[in-house]
């Protein structure tokens, strides 16, 4: 995937860029809302070995760029069934809440439907994290469910998460 709008960029995720992922993943500060606090312990051969299984047909790892530099990452998997499951994170705290992310999402989301042919796409989001919320419903995305006190973190907290859908008649691009 190569998708460009102005200064943003979204494309595939390559070995090299295992190194930026590995210094990302392993930063508590970036990985604490997806349940990390102290980060991952993985180390950028695996990465690059994770990466290099991804194919259009089964998942990707992909990058996002602002004027050519990483700033972030996003991801979708084939869940079967026409239904893509995607994931972002700007990892940049200097590019957070300057409206990548929707602008982001839209690229994706876009692609997913219009080029890939996906006929609906999920997501799920903890319940803390309100921001992410508001973007997701401003998109089109629905809440199907609320799942309190589901998974527990790194730290042993019990943590709650939201799911959320879209149709391609949902989208509010």
């Amino acid at each position: 995937m190569f998708i460009k709008q102005d200064d943003l960029t979204i494309r595939n995720a390559t070995m090299e860029d295992a190194p930026v992922l590995g210094k990302w993943w392993r930063d508590g500060a970036v990985m604490a809302h997806a349940g990390f606090p102290r980060g991952l312990n993985v180390t950028d051969s695996e990465i690059a070995a994770q990466i290099s299984e991804d194919t259009d047909e089964t998942r990707r790892r992909l990058i996002i760029e602002h004027c050519n530099i990483p700033i972030g990452e996003m991801s979708y998997y084939n869940k079967g069934k026409g239904i893509a499951e995607i994931g972002i994170k700007i990892c940049d705290y200097q590019k957070q809440e300057k409206g990548y992310g929707t602008l982001l999402l839209k690229m994706l989301i876009n692609e997913l439907f219009y080029k890939y042919g996906y006929s609906k796409i999920v997501l799920d989001t903890n319940l803390n994290n309100k921001r992410a919320q508001h973007v997701y419903e401003k998109l089109g995305f629905h809440k199907v469910r609320l799942n309190m006190d589901s998974w527990k973190n790194q730290l042993g907290e019990l943590q709650s998460s939201v799911d959320y859908e879209m149709t391609k008649d949902d989208v509010k691009l």
